[in-house]
């Protein structure tokens, strides 16, 4: 049966029923317990019916049949929906279902996710297996259907990537249509088929969301006529302010690259807003270790302390951003008919919950996590470690490229002229320069730069993690650069690094080779000794995951290395072309 379409078929539908009727019990009942209505924005005290994984009834009645139900004493705690994270990229070194095991424990138990991996990874047809396999774990996941890559693809693989948005976009699990960086191209570019898909969207009453870093009134205003419904891209309160006076459902970002979210929630306080519902909190892919606290339970405290009222502060995190998605009915709330997510806090105050019910099942009680035997079909369904039938040759790691990329920070990159000589086997410390090669995951291109101010010493990192799926080479010497891309592609894909002869650090990435299959607690200790060696050989800025994600992401600014070759982001040009192998 469709999970997203009919999540209770009809017997169950007569059975919730019944367990109002008292011809049935609910399995659960969470009695004499204080809880948050959210449609009346109180705190209520009463009973909450559960039956199996859905909430049948939250009031002052007790159910009229009670055998063989677990009666859970709420007298001591405080019940709120399970919070929602509107904007999920699930691939950020971990993986869906990873991430989804983790945040859930923290209370995040809805997640509305990016598909961009699935369309570089795999098929359509597996990639819509795997997300039968997601709607099976303890969180309700939903995803996005993606209108672009973010970056330039090659002819065939942007076909290749056009031909499946329709299916995305009409599949019941996918509810929202975005995020829409190249926003650019329908607005300025005249992508009318962009444009189509955007309407088609509409059409399915699937909200559309923006990429709107820095926009003025007059761009927010168009693209609202053009269809968009949501934007996360604030930066600052008076920002935030803009897009809410347009109509935008606004997301407050907290994430390891923009940690906006004090900010801009003092600045919101300071202008006197008073009305929350158009608000929404997410830590738009933040890299493992910014997670280490949770998800949206981080976000609600840092609201209820810089003094939005408490209940506004739990319904950012999950009945309005239900409620914007058109999913209110399923999530978001502790009404009659939502499914059964329910976070069990000591504190009003202390969003992070001691238990939690996650489709009617505990999986965190009292401070303890209750271990999940849940999984997911990577490999029947192509994610599977790499395996490549090619080799690094010399050739591909010849440099004579005239600009080179420098870094302003972990992102953004403006060109420079090189003066350098890159005859050389090793770059000297000094320059602060690396080599850098994008190459091709199947063999057949690279593109040959530099990079200044991602290291000063470091012999060699290879990277099957890349926001293309593509590979990243960045080092100081070739020798070191070949012998962690052979280590890379021992591994079936990872990241490795190597100097002076020695493999120095690697952190294996065996799904589809964009994803660990480690438990994120591992995984945050995996990226911070990461983080260390790279520091160590001279890495300056706060995320170095995210800048070998960005290498190749066309929203930033101001030049790219692409699989099409070096761009100019603002005026879409090639500067130096990709060079075949």
């Amino acid at each position: 049966m469709n999970e997203q379409r009919f999540r209770w078929r009809n017997r169950q539908l007569r059975e919730h029923v019944a367990v109002v009727e008292g011809k049935l019990a609910p399995t659960k009942l969470i009695k004499n317990t204080t809880y948050l209505n959210v449609f009346v924005k109180k705190w209520v005290t009463g009973h909450i019916w559960i039956y199996e994984d859905r909430i049948i009834y939250s009031g002052p009645e007790l159910p009229p049949l009670m055998d063989g139900t677990e009666v859970i004493d709420g007298q001591d705690s405080y019940v709120v929906p399970g919070y929602v994270e509107p904007h999920v990229h699930p691939f950020q070194l971990y993986n869906p279902h990873s991430l989804a095991e983790y945040a859930v424990r923290t209370g995040t138990t809805t997640q509305i996710n990016d598909n961009l991996m699935w369309l570089f990874l795999t098929d359509k047809k597996k990639a819509f297996s795997l997300l039968e396999d997601c709607a099976e774990l303890s969180s309700s996941i939903f995803w996005w259907a993606r209108f672009d890559s973010q970056s330039v693809l090659q002819d065939e693989d942007q076909e290749n990537f056009n031909s499946q948005v329709l299916s995305w976009l009409n599949h019941d699990a996918v509810i929202q249509g975005g995020e829409l960086t190249a926003w650019p191209d329908v607005l300025h570019g005249g992508d009318d088929q962009m444009l189509h898909w955007m309407q088609e969207a509409k059409r399915s009453r699937k909200p559309l969301e923006g990429h709107l870093p820095g926009a003025s009134w007059k761009t927010l205003v168009k693209m609202k006529l053009l269809g968009l419904d949501s934007e996360h891209e604030s930066m600052t309160a008076d920002e935030v302010i803009e897009r809410l006076t347009h109509g935008y459902q606004v997301g407050l970002r907290y994430s390891s690259i923009r940690p906006d979210l004090p900010e801009i929630l003092q600045g919101l306080l300071e202008k006197d807003l008073t009305t929350f519902d158009k608000l929404m909190y997410t830590t738009d892919g933040a890299t493992p270790g910014f997670l280490t606290d949770g998800l949206i339970n981080v976000c609600i405290k840092l609201a209820i302390e810089a003094g939005v009222p408490a209940i506004d502060a739990y319904l950012m995190g999950s009945y309005y951003p239900a409620r914007h998605f058109g999913i209110e009915n399923r999530v978001g709330s502790l009404g009659p008919g939502r499914v059964a997510h329910l976070n069990f806090l000591s504190d009003p105050h202390d969003p992070t919950p001691h238990s939690v019910l996650a489709k009617g099942e505990w999986v965190k009680r009292d401070h303890e996590d209750v271990e999940s035997d849940s999984k997911v079909g990577w490999e029947k369904n192509g994610i599977s470690p790499l395996e490549l039938d090619w080799e690094l040759t010399d050739d591909d790691l010849q440099f004579s490229m005239p600009i080179g990329m420098e870094m302003v920070n972990e992102v953004i990159m403006k060109p420079y002229a090189i003066d350098s000589d890159v005859s050389v086997d090793r770059l000297p410390a000094e320059s602060k320069e690396a080599f850098l090669t994008l190459l091709d995951r199947e063999g057949k291109w690279h593109v040959n730069t530099l990079l200044k101010g991602f290291t000063d010493s470091l012999g060699g990192l290879v990277s099957s993690y890349s926001n293309t799926g593509d590979f990243i080479l960045i080092g100081n010497s070739r020798e070191d650069t070949k012998l962690a891309f052979d280590r890379m592609k021992e591994l079936g894909g990872g990241i490795v690094l190597a100097d002076q002869g020695d493999i120095v650090y690697e952190l294996p990435l065996p799904l589809g080779g964009m994803m660990s299959d480690l438990s994120m607690s591992s995984l945050i200790e995996e990226e911070h000794r990461l983080r260390e060696h790279l520091n160590f050989y001279g890495y300056a800025f706060g995320d170095p995951v995210y800048t070998l994600l960005f290498l190749s992401a066309m929203h930033l600014p101001y030049i790219r290395i692409t699989p099409q070759g070096i761009m100019d982001v603002k005026k879409k040009e090639v500067l130096y072309p990709a060079m075949m192998r």
